[in-house]
């Protein structure tokens, strides 16, 4: 009887080492996605936000990550300036903290490039900033705040980190969560690509690009490529025939490219076209690291060091952007479709240049009607170039099941969007900027609420 039992103890033993290989070998793209995910979000969140990384891990990581968390283990090492993860001892990650261009990923045992004696300028100029939190004078408007950073549903948490309002150009009220503050970088995700759009135009004004032109990209460059016709105004666009390229799981061509890929270009311009350039929006990723490739090689051409001199120069430097960081893939290629880190005063920074239809004070940084331009819809979507729409107030964008707009909100806005609730909201005809930046990972942001019960506060005033 005693052999029995331990014959099928031992072979239930080895059907679970079975089935557990099985599992891993059918999901080690999943798994190295996870710990190259883990270690660069804590790798910002220590040496770039000054955040702290265990609640970083529990707020951003864990919620996608429940089925594994128990197996992964992460080391965040502060004297090296680095963060390694694993799970069970192998998928093993390690991002890197370079100053100035915030955590890289190294993939193997890769030397990182060499930075030729770059020096961060950004940190020389961030220690002037006035860092005294602006308190909004009107009850109205602290009572919206409040509603920002509630917690309606304890079960589907906003996490607000930080919100910025800009009225008339003057900052006129903001709040952070505690360990945040007006100095603090956070993660911008996709609000990455309308500074990317931002840059691209910045190119067209000085005449190093032209919107109708095939894009630049080397792999296309012969005629007979079907992707030689994507014109550079398509990429912007997101209707340039490449797939929807982002969905809600933890495999897609998107986590791909941003956690495994060596050199995104390369990646990003291998993805196969799904439909002839112009004729069906797609959310493309792809899309805007091809664009911020474009961009550096528009500017001279170059890896990591000139390509934060480009966005520093160009767009950073003249909005007086201290804070911000864009991360490069090991190559140098800017990911502008999703990292660039700044804080939320940076942002609505950005964002008012928008408002001021792209002057800043007697200054032209943005061409001549590009503003209008990144504003205007693309097919019947309420997607611009760059920018989301409040022009589309019906259906929703496909795959997400996610609203085009807000509805509450007047119809002339217009704003930058990125994951887990990173919002600049630019609403011409009330001069208002709004930025909110969180970790709303498993829940909404009630932000449409907020700027309109910001308005009507705006409205009782001036009344």
């Amino acid at each position: 009887m005693a052999r029995r039992t331990f014959a099928i103890v031992g072979a239930t033993a080895v059907i679970v080492v079975l089935a557990l290989a099985a599992f891993v070998v059918s999901k080690k793209d999943a798994l190295r996605v996870a710990t190259n995910s883990v270690s660069r979000s804590l790798c910002t969140a220590t040496f770039v936000s000054n955040v702290d990384p265990d609640k970083m891990f529990q707020e951003e990581q864990l919620p996608n990550m429940r089925s594994i968390a128990w197996a992964i283990h992460y080391h965040v090492d502060r004297d090296a300036r680095q963060v390694r993860t694993h799970i069970l001892g192998g998928f093993g990650a390690r991002a890197i903290f370079r100053p100035g261009l915030g955590c890289l990923l190294v993939h193997g045992k890769h030397d990182v490039p060499d930075l030729a004696g770059f020096v961060d300028t950004s940190t020389i100029e961030h220690s002037f900033a006035d860092t005294s939190v602006v308190e909004p004078t009107d009850p109205a408007i602290r009572t919206a705040l409040d509603h920002a950073f509630a917690e309606p549903d304890p079960q589907h948490l906003r996490q607000t980190k930080a919100l910025v309002v800009l009225h008339d150009g003057k900052l006129i009220a903001e709040r952070y969560a505690p360990g945040y503050g007006p100095d603090t970088p956070i993660w911008g995700h996709s609000l990455s690509k309308s500074l990317t759009s931002a840059l691209i135009g910045i190119l067209v004004r000085q005449g190093k690009l032209k919107l109708d032109q095939p894009a630049p990209i080397a792999a296309w460059a012969s005629p007979d490529n079907p992707h030689h016709a994507i014109t550079i105004e398509q990429l912007l666009r997101m209707d340039s025939g490449l797939g929807f390229d982002e969905t809600n799981g933890p495999e897609s061509p998107t986590t791909r490219m941003w956690f495994l890929e060596r050199d995104m270009t390369a990646f990003a311009a291998k993805l196969p076209m799904e439909h002839p350039p112009g004729t069906v929006w797609g959310y493309s990723n792809a899309s805007y690291v091809l664009l911020s490739r474009i961009a550096v090689d528009a500017a001279g051409g170059g890896g990591a060091v000139n390509a934060e001199r480009l966005f520093r120069r160009e767009l950073f430097a003249p909005l007086g952007m201290s804070t911000a960081v864009i991360e490069t893939d090991i190559r140098g290629t800017p990911i502008g479709s999703s990292h660039v880190y700044a804080s939320a005063r940076d942002f609505a920074r950005f964002g008012q240049l928008y408002l001021d239809d792209g002057m800043l004070g007697e200054q032209r940084i943005l061409p001549e009607g590009w503003v209008s331009f990144s504003r205007s819809q693309t097919l019947k979507t309420g997607y611009g170039a760059g920018f989301w729409t409040n022009l589309v107030n019906e259906g929703t964008v496909p795959v997400w099941d996610a609203p085009w707009g807000m509805p509450k909100l007047p119809k002339d806005m217009f704003y930058a969007r990125g994951a887990f609730g990173q919002y600049v909201v630019i609403v011409p005809s009330e001069h208002l900027v709004v930025a909110r930046l969180g970790i709303s990972v498993e829940g909404g942001t009630g932000i449409g609420d907020v700027i309109a019960e910001i308005i009507a506060a705006l409205h009782k005033t001036s009344g």
